[in-house]
């Protein structure tokens, strides 16, 4: 024992503050998580403060808006789909690859609400998110290119064509998995089937730009 530093000296009333600090952050993402999983990542911050057992100053002391919580309690989800995306570029098969990558995915986001609105609703400030979307696409993108080249995905579908039916389907996923699990396998697959390469007509119309698809999604998003 330190006998130069008397009881209730600044040094010794740290180390409990620390401690209970640590206590709410933890208390708080946890919280966050389950609150997140019920009612989606729009739930308002002071049922995830209740929630806690904290008032909500404590909640901002911790996290200074609701991106940076977001952020928090996601990142191991994000990461994890990142990881599924560069296993899928790796993939010797580049049909097999994408039809694995995108299992994964939705599998991942059934399984969790907050997951799920996190990547089919608009939200800023989500740094680790605005990358996996982008890492998304880079990995979609080669992956049809790819498979475009051995001739296994029609050549008039583009990145823009398989991002847009993924968007609808996602915002659908929590409602099939509510019904039932893995529900949401038969229209994923029915889709990844409009892909194949086969005989038939072209696609009607002009496809999206990235540009025009970015739009799109904002206006989905709102």
């Amino acid at each position: 024992m330190d006998r130069t530093r008397p009881y209730g000296s600044p040094q010794a009333e740290a180390a409990p503050r620390r401690r209970d600090a640590a206590r709410n952050r933890e208390l708080l993402l946890a919280a966050a998580h389950a609150v997140y999983a019920e009612h989606g990542v729009e739930a308002p911050i002071d049922v995830i403060a209740r929630r806690a057992g904290v008032g909500n100053a404590t909640l901002y002391r911790h996290f200074p808006d609701r991106g940076a919580l977001v952020e928090e309690v996601f990142r191991e989800a994000l990461g994890r789909i990142r990881e599924q995306g560069e296993r899928a570029r790796t993939a010797e098969d580049a049909w097999a690859g994408l039809c694995g990558y995108l299992d994964a995915v939705f599998g991942m986001l059934a399984a969790d609400r907050g997951a799920n609105d996190l990547m089919t609703t608009g939200l800023s400030g989500v740094p680790s998110l605005d990358a996996l979307h982008a890492h998304n696409r880079e990995t979609l993108a080669v992956l049809l290119g790819r498979a475009r080249a051995d001739g296994t995905v029609r050549p008039d579908a583009t990145t823009e064509d398989l991002l847009l039916g993924l968007l609808a389907l996602g915002r659908v996923v929590p409602a099939l998995a509510s019904v039932e699990a893995g529900a949401w396998r038969r229209p994923l697959a029915l889709l990844l089937d409009g892909l194949r390469s086969r005989t038939g007509a072209d696609l009607p119309g002009p496809h999206l730009t990235e540009r025009q698809f970015a739009s799109v999604l904002a206006d989905f998003r709102t």
